[in-house]
């Protein structure tokens, strides 16, 4: 009767045992779920800086004057008319002061004219995300040129 006893009592002990390591496995499976799905994830600002960069991108495209301004600038380097970069003299001003007047206060952004074939990179080093969205940019009817406008955006 004693053994009996002994052996039921074992047995509630494994019982509790396994019911904890059950416990556990339901809340570390809960968990995982929850931070697959991103809820606990940081703010992610990417979004956000990719929508300011695509609408000032679109204002640039719809006005007649900037694109101009950006289909006729050439990098002044006899042999080599593109890319224009934001810090060279040629870089239209016109261009320059719109993005600069769009650009958040948090944001820094330069641009850069390229030709359409060629992949556009930023120059200066930068220890920080940048974020990288172009436009094509064309001519009006009278003549044919195709332009790429690089935006590069980091935070402050």
């Amino acid at each position: 009767m004693v053994n009996r006893m002994n052996i039921m009592r074992n047995n509630r002990g494994w019982i509790e045992i396994v019911e904890a390591f059950f416990a556990v496995l339901l809340i570390a499976a809960v968990i995982l779920i929850l931070l697959n799905k991103g809820y606990f994830k940081g703010s992610d600002l990417s979004d956000e800086i990719y929508n300011v960069q695509i609408s000032i991108l679109r204002e640039i495209q719809t006005n007649d004057t900037l694109r101009a301004d950006i289909t006729a600038a050439t990098s002044g380097i006899p042999g080599k008319d593109l890319p224009v970069e934001w810090d060279n003299p040629n870089f239209p001003d016109s261009v320059k002061k719109k993005i600069i007047e769009r650009t958040p206060s948090s944001l820094n952004c330069v641009g850069q004219i390229c030709n359409m074939t060629e992949i556009c990179t930023l120059s200066e080093q930068q220890e920080k995300d940048i974020y990288s969205e172009s436009a094509t940019i064309s001519s009006t009817l009278k003549e044919l040129v195709f332009r790429k406008l690089n935006l590069f955006c980091w935070m402050k």
